[in-house]
């Protein structure tokens, strides 16, 4: 079972449908490993392991993935009658009475879900050590963070106690953790899945749902089941004729693909992470394609200032809301947070709706230069993060204070938030170990739409690499 374990989806999905294994066995066998490993490594909030087993005996949707066991991030994607706390004790009790309409093509998909991941209090930041339920550590090290704010799901996939798992992308918190953890992460496209029926707007449209995996077609699988709006979302894709699973399958047309080494702001790179961006442009050259240094124009003063006082708003709105409903003081409620959140609300605040609406013209400008960028290259190569997974404790302000912490948090957005803030599909590929065996990805970022080809130049990566059959060694390492 531990072999089975050891597969993709895709696969471990065959044979549930070729019956060389049932779909409670397999889910057992993941229970088990979760109850061995999680002990350590702090990867799930909530366990439905009863209700799990039981489903599975009881018959699962037809799906692409019947009977693959599966876990659910604890933001958004809501499971009836289950809690969505973000990370914060202020929703301790927030039970949910429906599923959210991507939970329900999991189900429909055959997904079998085990319980919720960790998050960082509020999801604010690109790590995930809140203090509800303490840090969620690195499979690759223990020592070192997982990353977020999709941290608990990258760190299950990592310890193989799934082979997928649910992940969402606001600034980078699909990718971020999978640069980490060793692991496949595709932001889609803004509009590309639904974020209904309780979330619309998600402040400009930046985030974007999806899931972490170990191998590429399991992500392209999992796009194929979930793709698609539904009535009132405010956002939409542009529709693919094809399969994005059949994508994987195709090799690409030669490409002409820039890559950067420099942030569009100004920001240190650490050695490792352009090391791993080096050697995945030799690889591409190496797969016939036309490599070229270059990057979108950008004011980067502007942009940084936009990003550093636009993503305080994510924690103001927030909590703003749950004041209201609660009929309390926003105040009171923000100095129940944890330390860095109570700065960055602080530093929301008292913005203004002109600020907000001055930062999303910022943004506009900025996916006009990104437009004009993508009609003279295919895809855009650069590092995911700007350094490796740094020990627990790098974001917290106790450690350094709140001006630095808050810097440390915009620093690792550099790469990943442009794709976000206009809207672009991304990827994070794990292409590269670092001397410490601490995971670095790299990203593929695309015009809007591009899904399909990234997905492709991903496989043809994944190929040459073989980069699933690395996994973190047993005990881990503190």
């Amino acid at each position: 079972m531990e072999d089975i374990l050891r597969l993709d989806g895709v696969e471990q999905a065959k044979l549930v449908r070729t019956r060389q294994i049932r779909a409670d066995e397999l889910v057992a066998a993941a229970i088990r490993r979760i109850e061995r490993l999680d002990p350590q490594i702090n990867a799930l909030t909530q366990r439905y392991f009863d209700e799990a087993l039981t489903s599975a005996r009881r018959g699962l949707p037809a799906g692409p993935f019947r009977g693959v066991p599966f876990l659910v991030k604890d933001f958004y994607c809501h499971m009836q009658g289950k809690p969505t706390i973000g990370g914060s004790l202020l929703l301790a009790n927030n039970i949910i009475d429906h599923d959210s309409e991507l939970m329900a093509r999991y189900r429909r998909a055959g997904f079998v879900a085990l319980g919720k991941t960790a998050v960082p209090e509020m999801v604010t930041i690109g790590t995930t050590e809140p203090s509800s339920t303490g840090p969620t550590r690195n499979p690759w090290n223990l020592g070192h963070t997982a990353g977020g704010s999709s941290g608990g799901s990258a760190a299950a996939v990592a310890a193989g106690m799934v082979s997928i798992a649910h992940a969402n992308d606001g600034a980078g918190s699909t990718r971020i953790p999978a640069a980490f953890c060793g692991l496949y992460g595709l932001k889609p496209s803004r509009g590309r899945i639904t974020l209904g029926p309780d979330v619309g707007e998600s402040i400009g449209g930046i985030t974007a749902e999806h899931v972490v995996t170990r191998s590429v077609r399991d992500s392209a699988a999992v796009l194929d089941a979930t793709a698609g709006g539904m009535p009132g979302d405010p956002y939409v894709t542009t529709e693919d004729n094809g399969s994005f699973l059949a994508a994987t399958k195709q090799p690409p047309r030669r490409l002409r693909i820039a890559v950067s080494y420099e942030a569009l702001f100004e920001t240190e790179l650490a050695p490792d992470c352009r090391r791993a961006v080096e050697e995945a442009a030799r690889l591409l050259e190496a797969e016939g394609h036309v490599i070229e240094i270059a990057r979108p124009r950008a004011d980067a003063e502007v942009f940084r200032n936009a990003l550093a006082s636009f993503w305080p708003m994510t924690i103001a709105r927030a909590l703003s809301a749950l004041a209201t409903a609660r009929a309390v003081d926003v105040d009171v409620l923000a100095a129940e947070l944890e330390p860095l959140n109570q700065h960055i609300f602080r530093l929301g605040r008292n913005r203004l709706a002109v600020d907000y609406i001055q930062d999303l013209v910022t943004f506009q400008s900025l996916t006009r230069s990104f437009g004009a960028f993508f009609e003279s290259f295919d895809l855009w190569l650069t590092p995911t993060v700007t350094f490796p997974p740094p020990r627990l404790g790098f974001f917290d302000p106790r450690n350094s204070s709140d001006e630095e912490a808050y810097r440390r948090v915009i620093d690792s957005f550099a790469f990943t938030a442009p794709a976000n803030v206009c809207g672009l599909p991304a990827a994070s590929l794990p292409t590269f170990w670092a001397d410490s065996g601490l995971p670095i990805g790299v990203q593929l970022t695309g015009p809007l739409g591009s899904e399909a080809l990234i997905l492709s130049v991903s496989a043809e990566i994944e190929a040459a690499l073989d980069w699933a059959s690395l996994r973190p060694g047993e005990p881990l390492s503190p």
